[in-house]
């Protein structure tokens, strides 16, 4: 039998060699990758003319778009309130307003068996600090879970905080 020659590449051939496997390196991810440069940003004009309700953050699964109630700008006797008060007493409110509920909400027929607990347009009982606060541009918004409606009320002034 003829012995016949295995050409190996080098760093195989010899037993010596300890094998590398070779790593690739990737670049740590930075904080400021997060961000899209000015430059880059695209705005798109037909978005501008879409109403407040549309351009609010959307709400996904089963949460619920509430505006919490602010309160008015004169009480009764006419004292203008000022804007750090009522923004204080909206944060602790306990009354919202539904704004839009997410394409899941109250689906759940074996958790809301008879049917949704609120719906659009409507005013309704929260626990105080309840949902996530969104600050906009026009005021504040909060998205919750469905069933944190606590319930519902014809209107805001009916229900005081305490």
């Amino acid at each position: 039998m003829a012995k016949t020659k295995l050409y190996v590449p080098d760093r195989y051939a010899d037993k010596k060699v300890e094998k590398k496997v070779e790593k690739e390196e990737k670049p740590e991810l930075q904080v400021s990758d997060a961000y899209t440069e000015e430059n880059k940003r695209v705005l798109d004009p037909s978005l501008l003319k879409k109403s407040a309700k549309e351009r609010i953050p959307q709400p996904t699964g089963y949460r619920v778009v509430v505006m919490p109630f602010q309160g008015f700008e004169k009480s009764k006797g006419g004292i203008v309130i000022p804007d750090e008060t009522r923004e204080r007493e909206s944060l602790a409110t306990v009354v919202a307003y539904v704004v839009t509920l997410g394409p899941d909400a109250y689906k759940d027929k074996k958790k809301f068996p008879h049917g949704a607990y609120c719906k659009e347009g409507e005013w309704v009982i929260i626990s105080k600090y309840a949902g996530t606060r969104i600050k906009l541009a026009d005021g504040e918004i909060r998205i919750l879970n469905d069933d944190e409606i606590l319930g519902t009320i014809l209107e805001p002034t009916d229900v005081f905080t305490i």
